[in-house]
């Protein structure tokens, strides 16, 4: 593929205008800078530290400067940095911890785009000159009869759009993704043949900017272990629990229930949790109807462009690289919240995760999932 080629449809041509990428250290933002300098843009780059908390053992931040710092050399392309620490905390972590507490899974990485990566960045790189930022995530934007429409990146396997449903006009109209129409295996190729030292660095797993770490043990820094019990669908008892936190719908592994007598040896499933009481309720069948749901409401909705007509069919992901399900909208009130009825019933649908409407390529928006079901 012809790099290039890969920046993204917009209403704007390089012309030296000056653009701030989001370099991170990894692979993805490296190619962009390349490909950015290449179109002819007046590159600059930002390294963004979102953490403040001191751990060697876990936290990657120097590492990938140091990255970060290695390629913007290589392209002779100014380094800022900025330390979005406070912003983080604030507009994203405390809202993590929020839904955790109340029995939710919450998908801080879509939090993370609309208010830091989307939000904060644009004004700081407005402050240094910028007319647009750019970040190495895998989508496209497309400017057509004067809006911003948010489509899926060329690479399906690769594609972001589900973390980026959040997004306004505003902040589309000021962001690039040059990785739009190449695929991942070619990135990794192009930053191999340009020397950039990330070109087979792993991907970056794990919360956003908190990096990979025992999640269990991080939580319980902040939300303290609570004894619960574990139920089944008759109310008696099967298990404990260190924090209804710990586990997610449809959940199999680390429930620690096993040998209970008058029972067979199969696994258990979670299907509901209940924050305030503390328990979990489970089954011992992975395909038991209540771990499926017909249909699913979810509030805080946001339109990229316009509202999808009540009624709509649509396609739609209840988590990140699922195949697109078939699905129409329904309205209860205003447009702030709605129904979704699937084709096809949801397997394991958590309450605090996001469900992203599609129309054909283009991701129309999305809202949270409230709890489907009471028990």
């Amino acid at each position: 593929m012809n790099s290039e080629l890969s920046l993204n449809t917009v209403n704007e041509t390089p012309s030296s205008a000056k653009i701030i990428i989001g370099l991170s250290g990894g692979v993805d933002s490296a190619v962009s800078a390349l490909f950015l300098q290449q179109q002819g843009w007046d590159v600059e780059a930002l390294f963004m530290k979102n953490w403040d908390e001191d751990d060697d053992e876990h936290c990657a931040a120097a590492e990938d400067l140091a990255q970060a710092q290695h390629i913007a050399e290589l392209l002779s392309i100014p380094l800022h940095t900025i330390n979005f620490s406070p912003e983080y905390w604030e507009s994203v972590f405390t809202y993590f911890l929020k839904e955790y507490r109340a029995g939710h899974t919450p998908n801080p990485d879509i939090i993370c785009n609309k208010e830091i990566k989307f939000k904060a960045f644009i004004t700081h790189a407005r402050t240094l000159g910028a007319s647009r930022i750019a970040t190495g995530h895998y989508a496209d934007i497309q400017y057509e009869a004067d809006s911003y429409r948010l489509l899926q990146a060329a690479d399906h396997d690769k594609d972001q759009t589900y973390f980026l449903y959040a997004l306004n006009q505003k902040q589309l109209s000021s962001s690039l993704f040059p990785l739009a129409n190449i695929h991942k295996s070619e990135v990794r190729k192009i930053a191999k043949q340009h020397n950039f030292p990330c070109h087979d660095r792993k991907d970056s797993t794990g919360i956003c900017f908190i990096g990979e770490r025992n999640f269990r043990q991080f939580l319980e820094s902040y939300i303290p272990a609570k004894d619960g019990d574990i139920l089944d669908l008759e109310g008696k008892l099967v298990g404990h629990h260190k924090g209804c936190w710990h586990t997610t719908i449809g959940q199999r592994h680390g429930l620690g229930i096993g040998g209970i007598r008058g029972r067979n040896d199969g696994a258990w499933y979670v299907v509901a949790k209940d924050a305030s009481k503390n328990t979990l309720t489970v089954v011992q069948d992975k395909n038991h109807p209540l771990l499926f749901q017909s249909e699913v409401h979810i509030s805080q909705v946001n339109w990229i462009n316009k509202a999808a007509q009540d009624g709509a069919h649509l396609g739609c992901r209840i988590r990140h690289r699922q195949t697109m399900q078939k699905c129409r909208i329904h309205y209860g009130g205003d447009k702030s919240s709605l129904t979704i009825y699937f084709d096809q019933p949801q397997r394991a649908v958590a309450a605090g995760q996001s469900a992203v409407l599609y129309r054909n390529r283009e991701c129309l928006g999305g809202g949270v999932i409230d709890t489907p079901r009471n028990y």
